[in-house]
């Protein structure tokens, strides 16, 4: 195993996902592909990473004042549900299906970024704002 490899990977992958860029998709890939993990551990291995790397941007962000807990409470009360409905359903259909299922959404998600058009400075000033 290559140490420097393992670092850049693992240094990317905290810094998009504190970014909320989804570091996950770097790190699920590095795994699959360079280090031959199977999908499904390779999931629950990026998601014993993203714990620590979650809290401390929480962290930071809270302390910034950036968080809207009011505006989070929905998404966590919607996303438990998810959570056990993806393990199942991963659990279901093998790994196989799930990896396919992955590079599928990364393709969409690639694609989509290609030809969406970039925000105007002023929606973005807006944003930033609110």
């Amino acid at each position: 195993m290559n140490t420097i490899a393992v670092i850049i990977a693992g240094v990317l992958s905290g810094a998009l996902g504190a970014m909320g860029l989804g570091g996950g998709g770097v790190l699920i890939l590095y795994l699959t592909l360079v280090l031959d993990t199977p999908q499904l551990k390779a999931q629950g291995m990026n998601l014993m990473f993203f714990l620590p790397c979650a809290l401390t941007a929480v962290i930071i962000y809270a302390v910034q004042k950036k968080i809207s807990f009011r505006a989070l409470l929905p998404f966590l009360l919607s996303g438990i549900p998810g959570v056990l409905a993806g393990t199942a359903f991963s659990g279901i259909v093998g790994a196989k299906i799930v990896a396919k299922l992955f590079g599928a959404g990364l393709i969409f998600m690639g694609i989509r970024e290609i030809f969406t058009k970039p925000q105007s400075n002023e929606s973005t000033k807006k944003q930033q704002k609110n």
